[in-house]
């Protein structure tokens, strides 16, 4: 009798299972990690199509590689590519004597449904993988680093673009003759990234009112002496690693209201960056920025429906992982877990303002035992001239 660990989906979509081999397709890949009868190493099988079985066997992170022609039931494969593959699973499973399957939070029902109709056993462990996750390898890091640079360069030009813009007589911006926009600011950063070999899920390109609401990603045309957020997320198309950064902007003269606000989220920045180092919770690096917004009078709070022309908080924790996904365990925020060397989180307080609107700055730091490497070097100001 044998246990096995079961990892499954599609792995240009679930990063869990790239991660485990190191491999991409579009179609379904099951691993398949095997205990050895009697201790000592186990063996990973990888089932995947067959015309993927060539290209697997060069770069799948695996002792086997099979597909699912290979392990048919009685009564003959699916014509449908995800449950063949599933009942090849299954089928490989029973041939080597496996009665208990472990398996993570991202396992399609699919695979636990035809298993348990085996009489395999399977058990969830919603924690399986995550801090093999957490814990950055160096290539990841290096990864990360060069995802981080491309968006800060992301940024650095659409605020230049912002900052620089001329006027017209109403106030709305202007580039190259006509208004600049969100939309057009968004599309220029897009174009940009593509040119550098990255995509973009979106960005957020938001002047107030829009900008109230911390994940609005702005519409309309953008105006002098207006503070405008820019978070810009890519994703490496290379090495499928994720940036993330946001920075802020005002055209021109900046309102007194807004430089108070862009010092009190500066400085709760790096309280939060100086507590954050292996050990510590991700709740005590939360605290230490809040500790300091509330020193300034704000608070964290959602915007109630009929909040004031003068309300201001920040409505979302202190920042997350990164890696693969664009957010990943552990969260930097209340009831957070001790962080590990290695992780990777974004650092990114901000105060939303009903009339002003919204300013965040984010950076990207790696955990270590006495501290962290913050692998953001932009300027942080609002002035982009």
């Amino acid at each position: 009798m044998r246990s096995a660990t079961l990892t499954a989906g599609v792995p240009a979509t679930n990063n869990n299972v790239y991660r485990r081999i190191r491999f991409s397709a579009f179609d379904q890949v099951a691993v398949i990690d095997l205990a050895a009868p009697a201790g000592g190493p186990g063996t990973t099988t990888v089932i995947c199509r067959d015309i993927e079985m060539p290209r697997a066997r060069e770069h799948a992170k695996a002792d086997r590689v099979h597909c699912p022609a290979d392990y048919p039931p009685a009564g003959g494969l699916s014509p449908d590519r995800d449950i063949a593959t599933a009942q090849a699973v299954v089928e490989y499973l029973k041939k080597e004597n496996v009665t208990t399957v472990k398996a993570g939070r991202s396992l399609p029902l699919l695979y636990a449904d035809l298993c348990k109709a085996a009489g395999i056993k399977v058990e969830c462990d919603p924690m399986l993988g995550v801090l093999e996750r957490r814990a950055k390898q160096p290539w990841e890091v290096d990864a990360l680093r060069e995802a981080q640079r491309i968006t800060e360069g992301a940024i650095e030009m659409a605020c230049r673009l912002i900052g620089r813009a001329s006027v017209r007589s109403d106030s709305v911006l202007m580039h190259d003759g006509t208004p600049l926009t969100s939309e057009r600011v968004n599309m220029l950063i897009d174009l940009w990234l593509l040119e550098r070999g990255f995509t973009s899920p979106g960005n957020i390109v938001a002047q107030p009112p829009h900008s109230f609401d911390c994940h609005h990603a702005g519409t309309g045309e953008l105006r002098t002496g207006v503070l405008t957020i820019v978070d810009i997320f890519p994703r490496s198309k290379a090495t499928l690693f994720n940036g993330d950064c946001t920075r802020s902007v005002v055209h021109g003269k900046v309102p007194a209201p807004v430089a108070a606000m862009h010092k009190t989220v500066a400085e709760a920045k790096a309280a939060s960056i100086a507590a954050t180092r292996a050990g510590v919770t991700g709740e005590a690096v939360h605290l230490a920025g809040m500790k300091v917004l509330e020193k300034h009078g704000f608070t964290r709070a959602l915007a109630p429906d009929n909040a004031p022309a003068d309300f201001c908080s920040m409505q979302h924790g202190t920042g997350h992982g990164i890696g693969l996904d664009l957010k990943e365990p552990p969260l930097i925020e209340m009831g957070a877990p001790a962080l590990v060397p290695g992780d990777a989180v974004t650092i990114e307080p901000g105060l939303y303002h009903k009339t002003h609107g919204g300013i965040r700055i984010e950076d990207m730091v790696i955990v270590r035992e006495n501290g962290c490497d913050n692998l953001n070097t932009l300027p942080e100001g609002l002035t982009w001239e």
